[in-house]
């Protein structure tokens, strides 16, 4: 059984990775947290140094959550071809209008004015980067560090643009950034 305390912090978690995807990144205040948890206002600041602190926690854990699904698909002998499929197959769990899909958004436009969660996020797709170099090199990818880093742009601007068009299919996007990749010399 998980420590009592760890509960009251997961919860706090959910709690606010809903309330941002509902209400948005500031319509989130201590109180309400603490009532959708279903714990009293105090404990938010016992687990969290601030509200700010645990809205980072919650978006950056959502991201992190994301990357590492999306990475686990890429193992060294998963082609490109095979990689973009598995990639953007994942993102089709995500058509814009999801929770997580919200929260993505709302972090993303709060990172514009917070240093702290700019950072925060930086070091998540710093992950994403890190995870699909890794996967380019084992392929052979020309450029794998500077083609990760379009890659990883591509499938974020994906994720940002399905909000705005919900028709953005995964059937229309892999030939294209399959030849990008078989242009750049990635063969397997």
């Amino acid at each position: 059984m998980p420590p009592r305390g760890a509960n009251v912090k997961d919860r706090l978690t959910q709690a606010a990775v809903e309330l941002i995807s509902e209400r948005g990144w500031s319509a989130v205040s201590t109180r309400t947290l603490a009532e959708r948890a279903g714990v009293g206002p105090g404990l938010v600041h016992y687990h969290f140094p601030s509200l700010q602190a645990l809205r980072i926690h919650a978006a950056t854990q959502t991201l992190h959550t994301v990357v590492e699904q999306a990475a686990e698909l890429l193992q060294p002998t998963t082609t490109p071809r095979q990689g973009l499929t598995l990639i953007l197959g994942e993102l089709d769990r995500y058509p814009g209008d999801d929770p997580a899909s919200r929260l993505v958004h709302e972090a993303y436009l709060a990172a514009t004015r917070d240093p702290d969660l700019r950072q925060a996020i930086t070091d998540v797709l710093n992950l994403m980067r890190h995870h699909l170099t890794h996967w380019l090199t084992a392929n052979d990818v020309p450029n794998p560090h500077q083609t990760a880093t379009v890659l990883a742009a591509t499938l974020d601007g994906i994720l940002l643009h399905r909000a705005l068009t919900p028709d953005l299919a995964s059937t229309d996007i892999e030939p294209i950034l399959a030849r990008l990749l078989t242009h750049q010399g990635a063969h397997r």
